[in-house]
């Protein structure tokens, strides 16, 4: 019955004279994740974007399916709705309400003896005859005089059991009855590309799609230590790098092998300093492939004070490893907020599964929690020619 979908944006809105670019990188992004519509038109009109078949054809009801799935998480984009399109007429707003009110208050009212409902109506268009509140009248006498007035009764709360929307605009009138949230945030392309260290645990992920929502995609470069760590580890990191790139342009996946630099360390360096010279290693490495491939930033999930290399001091001195840019979007949150993140965008249960990690291979029994430049730099001089060691790690990245 719904022969259009009215999508919302927000954040787009309060953008100037820059407002279609990011209004674009939305259209694009939504006809990627819905190219298997086919002759879906997507296009904006006066602070909305629309979704219809050519002639108005009715969407199905797996495509309608399709849509929510595909724009529940769509960055850049606040709700979209179901909706039925009819001329900016009075009576044709009643009598496509009229037409299709049964598939909507029945199923409620089967269930329940008494069905509250509202009207919400939104007159854009100032030339139209009856201003909102006399348009919420005329669609309710529609409703009251359908149906049997002791079973059914007004209630303008958000608690109502149905609330019927309407919009009235320049081009078009459409009635709709469901709002679905969708990503909020910018569209994911509308920002500089950005390279996340992504690991196999719960913050790094949840990391890459708040940068996501903020505009830009997100390349992807994990770490593993064979023969220390098993094929699972890469396997694991690997699902969750395809899982992301459902809610982006897919990015490419880099895979270095720690081993060679870590070993290094070990048999060269101060214990207690290794997983913060393992981490200055791997921005290093991320830098060089990031400078390579046109991203502007590194991308991690640290959270100050989590673990012992993420105090302000050991963050400090790993930031010193790199001239580029460090993003750390889960910094001032605390992991409980991380999970329910998690939770909600669908990556928790691909990160709770438990494989070793490069950063636990030849893990310190006691590591530093406080570490500076001087002292790093001089346990780096212990290691001689590194840089070579990376390079030849950085010529046997696979990419995906």
């Amino acid at each position: 019955m719904y022969n259009s979908i009215i999508c919302r944006y927000h954040e787009i809105a309060i953008k100037g004279n820059n407002r279609r670019v990011f209004e674009q990188q939305l259209i694009r992004n939504m006809r990627d994740a819905l190219n298997a519509i086919e002759n879906l038109k997507i296009r904006a009109v006066r602070g909305r974007i629309w979704l219809e078949l050519p002639e108005r054809k009715p969407f199905s009801a797996t495509e309608i399916d399709l849509i929510k799935e595909k724009l529940k998480f769509m960055f850049g984009l606040e709700s979209f709705s179901p909706a039925i399109l009819t001329p900016v007429e009075i009576n044709a707003i009643k009598e496509a309400l009229n037409s299709v009110a049964d598939s909507v208050f029945s199923p409620v009212m089967a269930r329940k003896s008494k069905v509250s409902f509202r009207i919400r109506a939104r007159r854009s268009n100032k030339r139209f005859p009856l201003c909102s509140k006399e348009v919420e009248i005329e669609l309710a006498t529609v409703i009251g005089d359908k149906y049997d007035n002791d079973r059914i009764f007004v209630h303008l709360d958000d608690d109502a059991d149905i609330t019927v929307g309407c919009e009235i605009r320049d081009e078009f009138a459409i009635i709709f009855f469901d709002s679905f949230h969708s990503g909020g945030g910018l569209p994911t392309g509308s920002n500089a590309p950005v390279l996340a260290l992504l690991s196999g645990g719960i913050d790094s992920p949840v990391a890459a799609l708040m940068t996501m929502k903020r505009g830009s995609a997100v390349g992807f470069m994990s770490f593993h230590s064979d023969p220390y760590t098993p094929p699972e580890t890469t396997a694991k990191v690997r699902r969750i790098g395809e899982y992301l790139n459902g809610f982006q342009p897919p990015q490419k996946h880099f895979f270095v092998n720690l081993s060679p630099i870590q070993k290094m360390i070990r048999d060269c360096c101060d214990p207690q300093y290794r997983t913060i010279l393992y981490r200055r290693m791997m921005f290093r490495i991320a830098e060089s492939v990031a400078k390579k491939y046109g991203f502007y930033a590194l991308l991690t999930g640290e959270s100050l004070g989590q673990v012992a290399s993420q105090t302000v001091e050991n963050m400090s001195v790993i930031n010193n490893s790199t001239s580029m840019l460090v993003l750390r979007p889960l910094v001032g949150m605390d992991k409980l907020e991380t999970i329910r993140m998690a939770e909600k965008y669908g990556t928790f249960e691909l990160s709770k599964e438990q494989v070793p990690d490069s950063c636990t291979v030849f893990l310190p029994s006691s590591p530093a929690t406080r570490s500076d430049v001087p002292r790093l730099e001089s346990e780096e001089a212990k290691l001689g020619d590194f840089r070579k060691v990376l390079d030849e790690m950085i010529a046997n990245i696979e990419v995906y």
